[in-house]
């Protein structure tokens, strides 16, 4: 298992595009993705419960990886988040 946490940049939050946009991404890789705040643990997977999450601009989530792949999908998952997830006023500051 890996894991890294980050901290959500994006204005509105993790709102349908972005969080379809990961989910995704996280889907071309064989290893699970949990994405945690302090608000709940969910699938990385899934666009469904990352919405339900309600994870806000400011929030810090832990992305923890594990399986075959799991270097390969915490390394895209974390440049994604760090990237503003095709969102503009998104990314590093």
């Amino acid at each position: 298992m890996v894991k890294k946490c980050v901290t959500l940049t994006n204005r509105e939050g993790l709102h349908v595009r972005p969080a379809g946009l990961f989910s995704n991404e996280m889907q071309k890789f064989q290893a699970e993705v949990w994405v945690s705040s302090g608000h709940a643990v969910v699938s990385g997977k899934s666009i469904m419960n990352l919405i339900a999450a309600g994870i806000q601009c400011g929030d810090q989530v832990e992305i923890s990886c594990t399986g075959p792949d799991e270097e390969e999908a915490l390394r895209r998952a974390i440049e994604l988040v760090e990237s503003g997830l095709g969102e503009a006023g998104g990314g590093r500051k």
